[in-house]
């Protein structure tokens, strides 16, 4: 038995009290259902600014009505910081994801960006060390590698950041560990890399790119590619970053800590385009056309790839899904909902 099967073991044996901040959101939402789904209970906290109620309405679908009842749910946001007390009130562990995501959109909007990722968490990391909660994991971002060089990426070498949204994210680091230094409260970052799965949000500007191009393919759309196509990231499958999660919540650290999230490969746009394509066609629908290559986007790395030792080592982090596993699963919640 791993680690995780023998954490989620004991949690089902003995349930906790959970708050998952960004709840109605892609990855808050699977983290909801991962968390019921184990009997736990769970608080959420969203003020539906980039989450949709249609994601609760599919995780209840997908739990039984008793694991339902186990949630409740709190609309508000984490910039007021009476919200974020209510919130925590007798919680045991804080995932906290409430975030504004996209460097496009910090790039457009920097000064939101900057109240929601730095005061929004410093309310959060506040509230959560006022009422002495067990373990504080909040959404830290691959992004804080910023410029510099080496691949695959380790935690502890990053460079100069390259738009908005990564200082916020660097931001979030240097407050965790002056909260351990100042006042002895841990709190653990997760550096998510590239993250997709079931209900990413396919719509708007700043759509990601796995769910954009899926949502492109199914409606025979183009799909356009940014800069020729070989720029890489490591995409990670949502259930290997719920893992880390519960993973990061449940094992004791004697320091503030921040972890990769994600496979340690590394995979091209095209490489990826073709990954598409070919299980969008298992599921029954041949895209005909070939991408449209545009300029490369302002604020993007060219290559990312993690390393993901540390997590391995010190939580025992064991990714099942590399990419081709992932996008396969994928595919028909896309083929279904969009």
């Amino acid at each position: 038995m791993n680690q995780f099967a023998h954490i989620t073991q004991k949690l089902t044996q003995q349930p906790h009290k959970w708050l998952v901040t960004g709840v109605a959101g892609f990855i808050g939402s699977n983290l909801l259902e991962a968390l019921l789904k184990l009997d736990q209970q769970v608080v959420g906290l969203d003020n539906f600014a980039t989450g949709h109620q249609k994601n609760l309405d599919e995780v209840q679908r997908l739990v039984s009505a008793k694991q339902w009842q186990n949630f409740r749910m709190i609309e508000g946001d984490i910039r007021d910081a009476e919200t974020c007390n209510k919130a925590i009130d007798g919680v045991q562990h804080v995932l906290h994801q409430a975030a504004l995501g996209s460097v496009p959109r910090s790039l457009n909007d920097p000064a939101t960006t900057n109240d929601v990722n730095i005061s929004g968490f410093l309310n959060m990391l506040i509230a959560a060390k006022e009422h002495q909660v067990g373990s504080f994991v909040y959404a830290a971002s691959s992004s804080t590698y910023g410029d510099h060089p080496a691949l695959p990426k380790v935690e502890q070498n990053i460079g100069n950041p390259l738009s908005p949204y990564a200082v916020t994210k660097y931001v979030n680091e240097l407050y965790a560990d002056v909260f351990a230094r100042s006042y002895g409260f841990y709190a653990t970052g997760l550096r998510y890399f590239n993250v997709f799965g079931r209900r990413q949000d396919p719509d708007g500007a700043y759509a990601a790119v796995i769910p954009k191009w899926t949502a492109a393919m199914t409606k025979n759309e183009q799909v356009a590619i940014n800069g020729d196509g070989e720029t890489s990231r490591d995409f990670c499958y949502i259930d290997n970053v719920v893992q880390m999660n519960i993973l990061a919540s449940m094992t004791s650290l004697e320091s503030s800590q921040v972890f990769n999230v994600a496979v340690g490969d590394r995979t091209s746009l095209n490489e990826l385009f073709d990954a598409i394509k070919q299980a969008l066609k298992q599921q029954g629908i041949d895209y005909p056309s070939e991408p449209v290559y545009r300029d490369f986007r302002a604020g993007d790395v060219r290559h990312s790839q993690a390393d993901i030792s540390k997590a391995k080592s010190m939580l025992g982090y064991d990714p099942k899904f590399r990419i081709a596993e992932g996008i396969n699963l994928t595919m028909p919640w896309y083929v279904e909902n969009v």
